[in-house]
C-alpha cells in the first residue's frame, strides 16, 4: 500500500470533505481517504498496482475540486 497527500483547493465545509472522501474511497484499491479541511489536504492510502496519482486527482476533479499538488 502506498500513502500520499494531495493538496486540494476549493474546499470550505464538511460537505466538501464528505464529497471528496466518498469519491476517493469509492475507487477500487483505495483503502482510506482522510481530508484535513484546515490544511486543505487529503491523505490517501491506496494500492498503487490498481490506482495512480492521476486517477486519484481525476476523482477529486470530477466532484468539483482542484488538486493543486501531490507528494
Amino acid at each position: 500500500m502506498k500513502k500520499t497527500t494531495l493538496k486540494i483547493t476549493g474546499m470550505s465545509c464538511a460537505h466538501c470533505v464528505n464529497k471528496i472522501e466518498t469519491a476517493l474511497q469509492s475507487l477500487q484499491g483505495v483503502e482510506n481517504a482522510k481530508v484535513n479541511l484546515k490544511k486543505g489536504t487529503v491523505k490517501v492510502k491506496f494500492d498503487e498496482t490498481i490506482q495512480t496519482l492521476g486517477t486519484l486527482a481525476v476523482a477529486v476533479q470530477e466532484v468539483g475540486y482542484e488538486v493543486e499538488s501531490t507528494k
